[in-house]
C-alpha cells in the first residue's frame, strides 16, 4: 500500500483525472497535475512517478475495485514540433468514481427539478444521459412548464453543447466564424473557450486566441465547423472578465471608445420600465440639486425623471437608447445626441422613398 500521508488527496486527484473523458492522461501527466495540486496545499509534499503508479495499482486491487484501461493516443511533443505515442489511463466506465454517494431525496428532488429548467435549452451536452438521469429519478411524469426562457434556435443544435463542455473541461476549439456583413469572408480560429453568454436572446462566446491571449467575442449563429481539440494545450485565462463588461451595454466592447457620461429624460411611462430594468449597471436616477438643475434647462421636459450612465458607445447602447422611441431623451453628450439624430433622418428618409 502507498505511504499514508497525502493518501486521500492523491486518491481523489487521481479520481478527477481519470473519471475525465475530455483528456488524455499519461503517468507523467498524472505525477505532474498531483503535484502542483500538492504545492497549492502548502505542505511541502510531492510524489514521485513510482508513487503514482502504486496509486493507481492500489486503486484497481484494493477495496476500490476500481477498472482502469490502458490505451495509446496521438500526441504533440513538449517541443510543439513533433507527434508522439501518448500511453494514456482512465477508468474503464464512463461516469465510473470512487467517490460515489447516494443521493438523498432531497438532492434527488432538488436534481430533478435542475434538470427540468436546464433541460429547456438546446444542445446541452450528452442530452441523452440527461433524460436516462431523469428517467431514473423519476422526473418524467409531470412535465409541466414552470419556467420558460426565450430561445433563438441556432443552426447547429449541438453548438451550445459542445462549447459548454469545451470551457468546463479545458479543451481549445477551432472554429470557422464570419461577420453578416462579410458572409463570404470565414475565418479560422483556434480558441480557449472561456465563457458562454446570453445577450438579447442571442448566444456569445468569449475566447481568447491560442498562443496570442487576447480576448474576442464570437457569436454562436455565426460559428461554422465547430470542433474541440483535445491534444492542444488549454492556456486559462488569469483575468477579471466580469471587468470586460462592465463598461458596456450587450458585447461590443471597442477598446478605443471612451467612457462616456450620458444624461437622458425618460417620461413617467418609461421610468417605470427603466428604473425595474436598469439599462446598465453604472444606472442612477437624479434627484436633489442635480434633477433641480435639469428641470431649469430643460423647461419643456414636464414630468419623468432625469438618468445617468456611464459606459462606452457601441451598437447595443445606441439601440437601447432608440428603443423607448419619444418617450426617452438623450441630453448628452452630443456625440450621442448627433448618433441617434443621424439614424431617425435615414430612418425618415427610406420611409419617404418607399
Amino acid at each position: 500500500m502507498p505511504a499514508n500521508k497525502n493518501a486521500m488527496t492523491r486518491y481523489k486527484l487521481l479520481d478527477d483525472l481519470l473519471s475525465n473523458r475530455y483528456h488524455d492522461y499519461s503517468i507523467a501527466d498524472m505525477t505532474e497535475y498531483v503535484n502542483e495540486r500538492l504545492a497549492e496545499y502548502g505542505d511541502g509534499y510531492s510524489v514521485s512517478r513510482r508513487a503514482i503508479e502504486k496509486d493507481i495499482k492500489y486503486l484497481e486491487e484494493g477495496p476500490f475495485g476500481a477498472d482502469i484501461e490502458r490505451y495509446t493516443v496521438d500526441a504533440v511533443s513538449r517541443d510543439g514540433r513533433t507527434t508522439v505515442k501518448k500511453r494514456c489511463l482512465r477508468y474503464s466506465e464512463e461516469g465510473f468514481s470512487i467517490f460515489k454517494q447516494e443521493m438523498s431525496a432531497d438532492e434527488k428532488l432538488i436534481l430533478r427539478d435542475t434538470l427540468r429548467v436546464i433541460g429547456q435549452f438546446d444542445g446541452l451536452p450528452n442530452f441523452d444521459k440527461l433524460e436516462g438521469l431523469r428517467r431514473r429519478l423519476n422526473a418524467t411524469g409531470d412535465d409541466r412548464e414552470i419556467i420558460s426562457f426565450t430561445r433563438n434556435p441556432l443552426d447547429a443544435s449541438n453548438i451550445l453543447g459542445v462549447l459548454f463542455t469545451a470551457i468546463s473541461q479545458q479543451v481549445v476549439v477551432e472554429f470557422k466564424h464570419y461577420q453578416f456583413d462579410h458572409p463570404d469572408d470565414k475565418r479560422t480560429f483556434r480558441v480557449n473557450p472561456i465563457l458562454l453568454k446570453e445577450y438579447n436572446c442571442r448566444w456569445f462566446l468569449v475566447g481568447s486566441i491560442v498562443d496570442k491571449g487576447n480576448l474576442y467575442t464570437f457569436a454562436l449563429d455565426r460559428i461554422l465547423d465547430l470542433k474541440m481539440l483535445p491534444e492542444a494545450q488549454y492556456q486559462p485565462y488569469d483575468g477579471d472578465l466580469s471587468e470586460r463588461f462592465d463598461d458596456i451595454i450587450g458585447m461590443t466592447d471597442y477598446k478605443r471608445n471612451p467612457v462616456l457620461d450620458i444624461v437622458f429624460w425618460a417620461n413617467n411611462i418609461a421610468t417605470e420600465y427603466i428604473r425595474s430594468k436598469p439599462m446598465h449597471i453604472s444606472q442612477k436616477m437624479l434627484c436633489g440639486e442635480r434633477d433641480a438643475e435639469l428641470r431649469r434647462r430643460y423647461p419643456t421636459l414636464v414630468g419623468g425623471r432625469f438618468f445617468s450612465i456611464r459606459c462606452k458607445k457601441n451598437y447595443e447602447l445606441i439601440r437601447e437608447l432608440m428603443s423607448f422611441k419619444y418617450d426617452l431623451i438623450v441630453l448628452s453628450p452630443n456625440e450621442i445626441q448627433d448618433e441617434i439624430i443621424q439614424t431617425l433622418d435615414k430612418m425618415v428618409a427610406r420611409y419617404k422613398n418607399l
